[in-house]
């Protein structure tokens, strides 16, 4: 057992960067040392998130201004493009755990392309580990710098990599319709998430121009080992958090549902939180709500050859800050379940 772990939290005023601060402040070997929102600076936890106001925390500070030599570990919820230089000016002692979007493309020139920018710390990048706990746990273990998977590619390759890896459904029609609750657009202002724009409502977004699409991409074409390309289409659904993904896929030759199912509950049969529902139950956004699972419900389609798969989490836990907490974890030799047993919350 180590002694207890000192953390720092990047951009603690956004959702995922509060939802980490809940979720840490009850893990028994960590305690929250520095607190980050440059446009909060001399605030208290309380006064952004009164929810957090019971809480013995550090006030929040400028990103300038904090002492990172103290830490050991660092969480960063800092919007896209803003990471890479920060974390590039840490001490190398300290453990990154990065929730942005800034250091899951392992190509630096993919990164280019589809975040309109060179990417600004392209040494780290290629000592940086993708941060899907469930598929890479030996890997994180290892490393210093951890990119957190994106929400939607969570929840979609918690479904696709054991099934691309023994080939037992096809790559050319594969089809991801995905829907998230209005936090995973992040807390700033923006006309699409305003109650009158999104409330009552459904709406696909980023049509055929998603930034989780390449994500997606590069973690399946490794498991196929060969480039593959998806239609993926996300919508902002009129709730708070939560996350449900309906896949369609065509089976190879000879492969059932039957054995689809079988393969992912023997895939998942010992991992705490991920769970194959059983036949014939359907996983709802509802079911996870405020928990570190990933529900998985396999179905077998009307048309003949086809499957139809569904993943759902909460999109701020499993699929940002509970993950982040569950590859700390893992970076430091903790039980992974260690701060994480919450139940989902319903209704």
């Amino acid at each position: 057992m180590v002694d207890k772990l000192k953390i720092g939290v990047l951009g603690a005023s956004g959702y995922t960067g509060a939802d980490l601060v809940r979720l840490a402040a009850a893990h028994p070997q960590t305690e929250i040392a520095a607190l980050t929102a440059n446009t909060h600076a001399g605030k208290t936890m309380g006064e952004v998130f009164p929810h957090l106001a019971g809480l013995d925390l550090p006030k929040l500070t400028r990103i300038d201004d904090a002492d990172w030599g103290k830490l050991d570990a660092v969480f960063c919820g800092l919007p896209h493009g803003t990471t890479q230089d920060v974390i590039a000016a840490l001490p190398e002692q300290v453990k990154v755990i990065d929730m942005s979007a800034d250091f899951r493309l392992r190509d630096v020139e993919t990164y280019a392309r589809w975040y309109g920018h060179e990417h600004r710390a392209p040494e780290l990048q290629k000592m940086a580990v993708y941060g899907q706990s469930e598929h890479y746990r030996g890997e994180i273990s290892r490393a210093r710098l951890v990119a957190c998977p994106g929400c939607y590619p969570t929840a979609a390759l918690l479904l696709l990599l054991p099934l691309m890896g023994a080939g037992l459904i096809g790559e050319n029609r594969l089809i991801i319709d995905a829907k998230s609750g209005v936090s995973g657009a992040g807390r700033g202002l923006k006309q699409n998430t305003l109650f009158c724009e999104a409330g009552e409502g459904l709406a696909p977004y980023a049509v055929a121009a998603h930034r989780h699409a390449p994500e997606i991409e590069q973690e399946i074409s490794r498991a196929a080992a060969r480039d593959l390309n998806i239609t993926f289409t996300p919508h902002l659904v009129p709730m708070s958090r939560g996350e449900l993904l309906t896949v369609y896929a065509d089976l190879n030759e000879g492969v059932g549902a039957a054995d689809v199912r079988v393969h992912l509950e023997a895939r998942y049969r010992n991992e705490p939180f991920v769970r194959v529902v059983p036949e014939g139950v359907i996983p709802g956004t509802s079911h996870v709500r405020g928990s570190n699972f990933c529900l998985i419900g396999v179905f077998a389609d009307r048309v003949p050859g086809r499957i139809i798969l569904v993943s759902t989490l909460d999109n701020l836990v499993k699929g940002s800050s509970g993950q982040a907490l569950q590859n700390m974890n893992l970076m430091f030799g903790l039980d992974e379940t260690t701060g994480l047993g919450q139940q989902a919350l319903f209704p």
